[in-house]
């Protein structure tokens, strides 16, 4: 017996915007849940697990986006893989589905970024001067 189908119904985008600090992360995220919720013409209260995708910021801010259309009592997973983070959470959804756990999971993702490169955001530049240190000939000409 094959495994059940999983089907997408319903989509939302925010807008991309440089990092200037106008929209929070909070914002992205619920605009975008209620525009797929539109699209999939669903109500919050259909939704069974979600599966929250993001990078920067706090551990639980799967809860503090989806908190905003009311606490129905599911399961919030938050999922920070770098890259692979958006999707790690809809093959995590598709996988609730398939198994039987949930028959309408939602899967949002979102990012709010500091401007420059995001090691020197997080201060990770003075590890990577380290880490490379030594790797690469030196661009130091004597004339």
């Amino acid at each position: 017996m094959s495994p059940p189908k999983v089907y997408i119904v319903g989509v939302g985008l925010t807008q991309f915007l440089k990092p200037r600090g106008k929209v929070s992360y909070t914002e992205l995220g619920l605009q975008a849940t209620v525009k797929a919720l539109i699209d999939a013409n669903l109500t919050y209260d259909a939704i069974e697990q979600a599966y929250c995708g993001w990078i920067y910021g706090p551990s639980t801010s799967g809860q503090r986006v989806l908190y905003q259309l009311g606490m129905t009592q599911i399961p919030i997973v938050n999922v920070n893989n770098n890259c692979s983070t958006g999707s790690t959470a809809l093959w995590m959804g598709r996988n609730a589905i398939r198994g039987g756990s949930a028959d309408c999971v939602l899967c949002v993702g979102w990012e709010q970024m500091e401007a420059g490169t995001t090691a020197l955001a997080r201060g990770e530049g003075a590890d990577l001067d380290r880490a490379f240190e030594g790797s690469f000939p030196s661009a130091h000409v004597d004339v």
